[in-house]
């Protein structure tokens, strides 16, 4: 049994246990030594015979190294299987659904020998799960919509996720000889809001060569995580990750990488747009190259901008790949310059401390300025988040002093003083004006009453934003991806009020909200309001996020001269005022 297949039934104990109720430090310790196992180089089955080895791996002790031997030679885990027995499989698919913790998984199994989907999903349509304690009609209908989104999505990763997943399998690679590239391709290179399957090019020497390219699948098949293989051919490798995610490694010759490139990332209906047109102009076009159709001689494929130039067509950015007119603009040369992230100045959404932040004021803006930013806002929150240890009027004035006294003593980069002040549920603001005039930014933002109905959501932003002190409206439809639905409201309307009352719209680049989308952005874009690109940033790594805000900008064809944090300073703080 190698370390993969250990890992995975270490996890899949812990997910038990945890059902079960066991001791949180017995559970953790499965956790630790599944993720030890996954990254440990060698195959601790060949230690079997020398457990005091064993020891030197961090997060296993004396009963881990005990459970391997055990697993190893008897094939199973006792523990593992009396977990199984009792709980069944597909309780651990229970514990996916939002609102299905643990205790209430284990109460529904007491009172109903209940351990699926289905079953679960059967019970609160009859009503049964209201006869369970602290269970009502509402958590029924909740339940009932969690496993609807669950079956929506499930299968679907956020971008942050695919993202670390390429970079780590790319560093797991960085050392076989005879690789030259290794690129993310597919709707992650298109920067898609979430993504499915995950495409990885490889190009090289090692590629070509039967007996490296034998080692090189067989160094993609120890990347850690790894549950199941689904493909194992000459040019491509397919697995699934414990995540869920599927992943496809296709190794390619040099001459067929922008060809390749091209084709991977698709998306579908720009492909067959882009097919249609080569062959109208005498060409065949796949995931090889482009080549005449009389005498098939190849003409382009080694790069993506000779395949598009020979099409007569400029180089189409992979964000644009949507076909949403982007071909007819590369043909008639109207395709916008699209903004970069370098582009950007400062940003004007994030917290400290002082609120639910986990880095100084100072820490902030150090991290900022490493960053080539010139400027920064601290916008923490009002008091209506009390979980969040929000302001009052009183603690927001004396937050003001501080972040102007930081002001004074940090050099390199200017801090403003801001707010991400609540829109309450009937439109106002949770501080007072006069507070709200001393900040050089506010943040307006829905934190609660997300179901109102359409038309009290669209009066209630209307409200915010007639609010002559808001700038920004934050993180404007409230969506979580993959977790929570945006909040409806009238798009339209709320677009002209914000032109009108020179309200900018965020970008919240946090890649579990990416909030506004492309949609509703080239929206804006159209109407001529303007936008800002903030991560919401709650600790200094969170700057780095700031590239998904960017894909999701140049997905709507935005340019820096829509993007208002892309402004000098002082112009911006002019914007910022009206």
């Amino acid at each position: 049994m190698d370390n993969k297949a250990i890992a995975h039934v270490f996890y899949e104990t812990a997910d038990l246990m945890e059902v079960n109720g066991d001791d949180s430090f017995r559970i953790r310790s499965y956790r630790r030594a599944a993720e030890a196992l996954e990254g440990h180089p060698q195959q601790v089955s060949e230690l079997l015979d020398e457990p005091k080895n064993m020891l030197g791996i961090p997060g296993i002790g004396k009963g881990m190294a005990a459970n391997i031997q055990e697993l190893c030679r008897e094939g199973k885990l006792s523990q593992h299987q009396e977990l199984l027995q009792k709980y069944r499989p597909s309780m651990l698919e229970l514990l996916k659904i939002q609102g299905l913790g643990p205790k209430t998984i284990a109460l529904l199994w007491s009172a109903f020998q209940v351990s699926d989907l289905a079953g679960v999903e059967q019970l609160a349509r009859d009503g049964k799960l209201r006869e369970l304690p602290r269970m009502s009609e509402k958590s029924e209908q909740k339940i009932l919509k969690a496993i609807e989104d669950y079956r929506r999505i499930s299968g679907r990763f956020l971008l942050d996720e695919a993202d670390r997943t390429a970079e780590k399998l790319t560093e797991h690679l960085q050392q076989v000889e005879g690789i030259e590239k290794i690129t993310p391709a597919g709707s992650l290179r298109r920067g898609r809001e979430t993504v499915g399957d995950l495409d990885v090019l490889i190009t090289g020497p090692c590629c070509m060569n039967e007996q490296q390219r034998a080692a090189l699948i067989e160094e993609i098949l120890r990347f850690p995580g790894i549950v199941q293989v689904l493909a194992k051919g000459d040019n491509k490798v397919s697995f699934k990750l414990r995540s869920g995610m599927q992943v496809d490694v296709r190794m390619l010759p040099a001459e067929s990488y922008g060809a390749a490139m091209q084709y991977f990332t698709g998306s579908k209906n720009h492909n067959v747009t882009l097919r249609q047109r080569a062959l109208k102009m005498g060409f065949t076009l796949n995931e090889y190259g482009l080549s005449r159709l009389d005498d098939n001689h190849r003409v382009a494929g080694t790069t993506e901008e000779e395949i598009y130039n020979t099409l007569n067509l400029d180089f189409i950015p992979p964000e644009l790949r949507e076909s949403c007119g982007e071909i007819e603009a590369a043909a008639e040369h109207r395709l916008p310059k699209l903004i970069t992230v370098e582009e950007l100045r400062g940003e004007v959404h994030m917290h400290t401390v002082e609120t639910d932040g986990r880095c100084t004021i100072d820490e902030m803006a150090q991290a900022a300025r490493q960053r080539g930013y010139q400027y920064i806002a601290i916008t923490d929150h009002s008091k209506n988040l009390a979980f969040a240890n929000g302001l009052d009027d009183k603690r927001a004035v004396e937050h003001i002093a501080r972040i102007r006294a930081a002001n004074e003593q940090t050099e390199g980069i200017t801090i403003m003083a801001g707010i991400e002040v609540d829109i309450l549920a009937d439109g106002t603001l949770d501080l007072s004006d006069a507070v709200l005039e001393l900040m050089d930014v506010v943040v307006a933002s829905v934190h609660s009453a997300f179901n109102q109905e359409p038309g009290q959501m669209t009066d209630r932003l209307l409200r915010a934003i007639d609010n002559q002190n808001v700038s920004i409206l934050g993180h404007p439809t409230g969506r979580l991806l993959l977790r929570r639905d945006a909040y409806q409201f009238d798009m339209d309307a709320i677009l002209k009020a914000a032109l009108k009352n020179k309200v900018a719209m965020e970008l919240n680049a946090y890649p579990d909200r990416l909030d506004l989308n492309d949609v509703h952005l080239r929206m804006a874009r159209e109407r001529g309001v303007k936008i800002v690109i903030n991560t919401d940033a709650h600790h200094t790594s969170h700057f780095e996020k700031i590239k998904y805000g960017i894909l999701q900008a140049r997905r709507a064809w935005l340019t820096a001269a829509d993007v208002l944090n892309t402004l000098p300073e002082k112009e911006f703080r002019q914007a910022m005022k009206h």
